[in-house]
């Protein structure tokens, strides 16, 4: 789900300014319908992710021990989950976002019931589930002109309730799509 064109430059960490690290969560939970992730929407704001979809979560703070850490708190920050209420099933691949330059654990959770979210109002303008039996669902899968002048990319993304899912949270997305689909076949067996 990387945009194209692939220029590696892109993905690459600058040396001269090291990354700031974050954590995303990526969350686990049951309704009458099957397992859904919450995403968020992000308000409009002066900065590189206004109007986005995302995984709750954020920049490491002094007061986290690590990046799972950072990722249940930001997760009770940002969409109200207690981080009591988490189990951490462990994390997917380390991702660098060159735009706003972060490098980001996204880390897997799974809560055993429906939460009841409660989106901060300054940084979550809404929670949107996500089936994840859609995760492999190649009509939602789709690809989309954007303009970053001088640059013009091709970028793949996930069409979720009419938003936009791309860049690195439809990374992760497809990372986790894979995930399911090989645990799929492993029951098939």
């Amino acid at each position: 789900m990387a945009p194209k064109p692939i220029d590696e430059r892109r993905f690459k960490e600058n040396s001269i300014r090291p990354p700031r690290l974050g954590g995303v969560m990526v969350l686990l939970y049951p309704d009458q319908h099957g397992i859904h992730i919450p995403l968020m929407k992000r308000p409009e704001y002066d900065g590189a992710h206004s109007g986005q979809v995302s995984f709750p979560g954020g920049k490491l703070e002094n007061v986290d021990t690590d990046l799972i850490d950072t990722a249940l708190r930001e997760t009770h920050e940002e969409i109200g989950v207690p981080r009591e209420q988490i189990e951490v099933l462990g994390n997917l691949s380390e991702l660098f976002i060159i735009a706003s330059n972060f490098k980001v654990l996204p880390t897997v959770g799974v809560v055993r019931e429906k939460p009841k979210f409660i989106p901060d109002p300054i940084e979550v303008e809404g929670v949107l589930p996500m089936a994840i039996n859609a995760l492999n669902d190649y009509s939602i899968r789709k690809v989309k002109e954007m303009r970053f002048p001088p640059y013009t990319i091709f970028s793949p993304y996930f069409d979720v309730r009419g938003e936009v899912v791309w860049g690195a949270t439809a990374m992760m997305l497809s990372e986790l799509a894979e995930l399911v689909r090989e645990l799929e076949l492993s029951f098939q067996k």
